[in-house]
């Protein structure tokens, strides 16, 4: 004999029941959501956030190299050799044409529409004490610093003097020649380097003062035929950096700097922080959006 079960209609104003039997009963299960799915999801996302920040890095550094070369050779690709080449790797890597000639034009102290441009620096406090200093190009002083002010706000950080905790130098590096570097080195001190650097590469580090940076980097790579790699004026700390030791604090710098970076008018991103005992992956987060 199958037995009934009688669950009553709460919306009939009779006490009428419906009856099921126990076998339809017992077809009625539960079970807990299967979560691989979400699992998927959040790999997928985070596998993409980490292709994105790569893709903006490399379109940072594709939009420097334009502005310099634009900067010191002019923004005509068919009279400058260097600016063509890094246009074509730029389009080549899918960096829109828009950006392009903003870079360009920024090299010219313009922006795409051609405005002129002006300088701002953004000195900015984030936990635990780490000091950050921007520099910023733009043809709205007024809108940028609203908008960079609220974007520091919202990751927790205090616009604070930190500026006086940094030099100011240029710094250019120069296709190493394969030549003796004891004479790079005299021609370089005599063109108007104030110190001289051979990196791993071979290639040549000059370090000048803010106002001869460009000059010195063109007269140099005349004297010794080579070519400019990259000529830029930072701020590097005076002081010791700070350790990065906390995961959270860490992970919250590594976010701001990435905004930072993605701000079109900021050129460049500085702080004087260091890895603690923070992971490696923790630190390339924030090492990858410092211009140092």
């Amino acid at each position: 004999m199958s037995h009934l079960f009688l669950f009553p209609i709460r919306n009939l104003t009779s006490s009428a029941s419906i009856a099921i039997c126990a076998q339809c009963r017992r077809s009625f299960t539960s079970s807990s959501v299967l979560r691989s799915g979400h699992n998927r999801w959040s790999k997928i996302r985070h596998e993409k956030g980490a292709a994105d920040a790569k893709k903006n890095i490399q379109r940072s550094t594709f939009a420097k190299h334009l502005t310099l070369y634009s900067k010191l050779y002019g923004p005509d690709p068919n009279l400058n050799s260097q600016l063509a080449s890094v246009i074509a790797a730029a389009k080549k890597a899918g960096m829109p044409k828009a950006s392009i000639d903003v870079a360009i034009a920024r090299g010219q102290g313009k922006s795409s529409t051609g405005a002129g441009l002006e300088s701002l620096t953004i000195e900015v406090m984030m936990p635990p004490s780490v000091a950050i200093v921007v520099d910023v190009e733009t043809e709205n002083k007024q809108r940028a610093l609203q908008e960079l002010r609220t974007l520091i706000k919202k990751h927790k950080g205090t616009i604070t003097p930190t500026a006086f905790l940094f030099s100011r130098l240029g710094r250019t590096r120069l296709k190493g020649t394969g030549g003796d570097f004891d004479e790079v080195l005299m021609q370089a001190l005599e063109a108007g380097a104030e110190d001289v650097e051979q990196d791993e590469n071979g290639d040549v580090v000059l370090w000048t003062q803010s106002n001869t940076t460009h000059q010195t980097a063109q007269n140099l790579s005349k004297v010794i035929s080579t070519e400019i790699l990259n000529s830029e004026i930072i701020w590097t700390p005076t002081a010791d950096k700070v350790k990065l030791d906390d995961d959270e604090a860490t992970a919250a710098i590594g976010k701001f700097l990435s905004a930072l970076q993605e701000y079109p008018d900021v050129q460049g991103v500085y702080a004087n922080a260091e890895r603690g005992t923070i992971s490696e992956e923790l630190w390339n987060a924030v090492e990858d959006n410092l211009d140092t």
